[in-house]
C-alpha cells in the first residue's frame, strides 16, 4: 500500500464520518425542534401534523441549523475533509427538503 492510497483512504473515512456526524446532528436537530414546536407531543404525530400544515420543510430545515456549528467546529479543528461530509450531508439535506417541498 502507498502512500498517496493511505492518504486517500484516510480522506475518504474522514469525509465519510463528516457526512454521518452531518445526518445525526440534523436528525437529533429535528428532534429538538420538534420537542420544542410539538408541545410534549409525541415526535412522530408532530411530524405527521407539520406535514399536514406544509410546514415539515421549514423544521427539516431548524433540523439542520446545527449542522453550521458542526461544520465550523470542524474546520476550527483543521479537520477540513470531515467539514466537507458535513456540508455534503447539508446538501442532501436541502435537496431531500426541496423534493418534499416541490413534489408533496
Amino acid at each position: 500500500m502507498t502512500l498517496t492510497s493511505t492518504k486517500n483512504t484516510i480522506m475518504n473515512k474522514d469525509i465519510i464520518i463528516g457526512f454521518l456526524v452531518g445526518i445525526i446532528t440534523t436528525f437529533i436537530g429535528l428532534l429538538i425542534a420538534t420537542l420544542i414546536f410539538g408541545n410534549g407531543d409525541d415526535w412522530l404525530l408532530v411530524l405527521k401534523q407539520s406535514a399536514q400544515r406544509d410546514i415539515l420543510t421549514k423544521m427539516i430545515s431548524l433540523g439542520a441549523l446545527p449542522n453550521l456549528a458542526i461544520f465550523f467546529f470542524f474546520l476550527r479543528k483543521k479537520k477540513d475533509n470531515r467539514a466537507q461530509g458535513v456540508l455534503i450531508a447539508t446538501m442532501l439535506v436541502f435537496i431531500i427538503t426541496m423534493l418534499i417541498k416541490f413534489f408533496n
